[in-house]
């Protein structure tokens, strides 16, 4: 997912920051965010094969496959990035692309790469994407400040996001996701090369949002991540569910003991080596 599109999804069309979206939702609300027979091709090829999801309002989905299994492209949908060929989904009751800029207004989105602006400060980068979304200056460096705190990055605020590490990156990049105040977070593959204390430090961030109602669809190809945050699981390979419940629940459908022995019963893909392949291209190896 470009850098670009991870913000622009973020930012809304909206002239006032956080405003409630005028019309009212297509379907009711059984969950958060619903997918009904979701398909989109590329051509020839189907990235994205009749996808069912159903998200509860205040948990954290994780979605899990192999690369190019169609990850990103369910999110780039339900993020409305790209509209679906087949099928239907909601947000929150709004239709994903008859109301695309009310469900803007109510989602967050954060992808494999930040979407920073190199030379530009960590609050330099929150105000002006406040001020996108329609915030006075004097809200917007309000919003700034409180979400620099809360990302433990105040003594970083004026440096050039250049200068960060990536683990700082990945923290002001979700920070930038937080700005309009969402009610769904898309966090796609969002620990993709960082080092475990990081990656521990955005599970800990992750679930805060949840205890505060926030709604979180993770992809992530750590499987160990999933375990940890995720409420509900399903995998997806060659743009389809092939399996859905708790970790539990898919320990016990295939007789394994560890996600990642699940995963590789699923799918005939080791984990650990897409997560590696992930770093090295990350890092530029």
């Amino acid at each position: 997912m470009s850098a670009v599109a991870s913000t622009v999804a973020g930012m809304t069309a909206n002239t006032t920051a956080g405003t409630p979206a005028a019309s009212t939702p297509t379907t009711g609300t059984a969950g958060a965010v619903v997918a009904r027979g979701l398909t989109k091709r590329f051509g020839a090829t189907t990235a994205v094969d009749g996808v069912d999801l159903t998200i509860p309002g205040g948990s954290v989905f994780g979605l899990l496959g192999p690369n190019g299994a169609g990850k990103t492209t369910v999110v780039s949908m339900l993020a409305t990035l790209i509209e679906p060929d087949a099928g239907q989904a909601t947000v929150l009751g709004y239709d994903v692309t008859a109301q695309a800029h009310q469900v803007r207004q109510l989602i967050g989105l954060t992808g494999q790469y930040a979407s920073l602006v190199e030379t530009l400060g960590g609050t330099e980068n929150l105000v002006l994407i406040g001020r996108l979304t329609g915030a006075s200056r004097t809200d917007a460096r309000q919003r700034a400040a409180e979400l620099l705190k809360r990302f433990r990055l105040t003594d970083a605020a004026g440096r050039a996001v250049q200068t960060y590490s990536g683990g700082m990156r990945r923290r002001l990049d979700l920070a930038a996701s937080l700005v309009s105040k969402p009610r769904v977070l898309f966090l796609d593959e969002p620990t993709t090369g960082l080092d475990p204390r990081s990656r521990n430090e955005l599970w800990d961030i992750v679930r805060e949002l949840v205890a505060e109602g926030v709604t979180v669809l993770l992809t992530t190809q750590y499987l160990e991540e999933a375990d940890q945050l995720a409420d509900q699981i399903a995998v997806i390979d060659h743009g389809r569910v092939i399996a859905q419940g708790t970790s539990a629940e898919l320990k016990e459908l295939t007789g394994a003991d560890t996600l990642d022995e699940v995963f590789l019963s699923l799918t005939g893909h080791d984990t650990q080596a897409a997560a590696e392949a992930d770093e090295l291209e990350e890092i530029g190896a």
